[in-house]
This record gives C-alpha cells, sequence and structure tokens, in this order.
C-alpha cells in the first residue's frame, strides 16, 4: 500500500485540508464512540498535523502533535513538559493494517528530529494501553473517564 505521510502547519492547512482533518475526528471520536465533547479544543492552531493519504488523496489516518509549552486541556499542569501526541485516528476502512503504527513511528521520529532529549506524552484511551506501550510508552496515571472514556496518561522517554 502506498502512503503518502504528511506533516502540516496550521498556516498551510487549505480549507478542504482542514475539513477533511476535523471530519475524521468528529466521525470516530463523537459519532462512532458516541462521545459529546468539545472536540475543537482551541489548541490545533498550536499544533502541527500529520496524515496518511492514499495516493487518490483520501485520508486513511490523522494525528497532532502538541508542541512542548501549549496546556492540553485535560491536564493538571500549565504546560506540557514535552511534545504530545493526540487526536490519533485511523478510518475504518484502514483499521488492522498497521497504519497506526506507522503514524505513530513517524511522529515519535519527528520529535527524536524536533524535541530532542524530551519525553513525549499522551493521553489515550484505556483499551489501546497495550498498542502505546509496544511503542515504548509507559502508563503514568490511573485510569480516569474523560468525556465518558476511560483514558490513562502515557509518556515515552527520549
Amino acid at each position: 500500500m502506498d502512503t503518502l505521510y504528511t506533516w502540516h502547519r496550521w498556516a498551510e492547512l487549505t480549507p478542504d485540508r482542514l475539513y477533511a482533518f476535523l471530519k475524521l475526528r468528529s466521525d470516530i471520536f463523537v459519532v462512532e464512540q458516541n462521545c459529546v465533547f468539545p472536540e475543537m479544543d482551541g489548541i490545533d492552531p498550536l499544533c502541527e498535523h500529520l496524515s496518511a493519504s492514499s495516493p487518490d488523496g483520501q485520508l486513511m489516518a490523522y494525528l497532532r502533535l502538541v508542541p512542548p509549552g501549549v496546556k492540553r486541556p485535560h491536564s493538571e499542569s500549565p504546560a506540557a513538559a514535552g511534545p504530545a501526541v493526540g487526536r490519533v485516528v485511523v478510518a475504518s476502512q484502514w483499521r488492522g493494517t498497521g497504519l497506526g503504527r506507522q503514524l505513530m513511528v513517524r511522529a515519535l521520529e519527528y520529535c527524536g528530529e524536533h524535541y530532542p532529549g524530551q519525553p513525549v506524552a499522551l493521553s489515550g484511551q484505556q483499551h489501546l494501553e497495550r498498542f502505546y506501550a509496544s511503542l515504548g510508552f509507559v502508563t503514568q496515571s490511573p485510569p480516569y473517564l474523560e468525556d465518558g472514556i476511560w483514558h490513562v496518561d502515557m509518556s515515552r522517554h527520549a
């Protein structure tokens, strides 16, 4: 499968690309998971966005990278110590293909290049804890309920 992975800065996003990102996120996090929450939380303009697309331009997967120093809505601290991966989503027809792992690997490589020596954090859905652990993340919190879904805080040392 030929997949195009692309990093996007907010100012470089076209309206169509931004719409595709937000639609995929809301299709999965709000509709599929039946979770009513403020999916657009105001920090997207501060983030970098990684997408995986098919050769014909279909959005297959997405994540956002919150840079160090940006307060994440679920975080108790005023700012994250290092970068944080979030909004990791794979379109339903592409699940089970390894696309999520490849997306995460690219995000971790990016963090190593742009934020060397800094730990990477995430707030992951608890049912994905083993997946994130297989990428080197370690659970840092007991499970907590966020927007009706059990989550855990995890981090990965540089």
